[in-house]
């Protein structure tokens, strides 16, 4: 069993402070922000009672999305780069649809 322990802590200490530079922090920035979508929509939720996705969900989805498709690219990985590609795509194409909408209301 300690055997085990030393070995999680050696992974640990490999994985999260041997690696640690300023792209694995850009990487949690970009996740903390890409969270926060989730938050927001949450307190969104809560306080009107019902399912609702305000405007900063979108915009927390763009930073954080944007942020992690850089960490992506700079660390090669396709899977994820194809997954933050997709999503920006969405994430812009929402903020697309709030935007017509507030203007046609305007106009109307």
């Amino acid at each position: 069993m300690v055997d085990m322990f030393n070995a999680l802590g050696g992974w640990l200490h490999a994985v999260f402070v041997q690696q640690l530079d300023w792209w694995v922090l850009l990487g949690f920035a970009a996740q903390i922000l890409f969270t926060m979508r989730f938050v927001v929509q949450w307190v969104a939720s809560e306080r009107a009672r019902r399912s609702v996705v305000p405007a900063a969900f979108w915009t927390f989805s763009i930073l954080g999305g944007a942020l992690l498709l850089v960490y992506a690219i700079y660390r090669k990985d396709p899977v994820f780069i194809a997954g933050q590609a997709g999503g920006l795509f969405i994430y812009f194409r929402n903020v697309w649809f709030i935007r017509r909408e507030k203007r046609e209301a305007a106009v109307g």
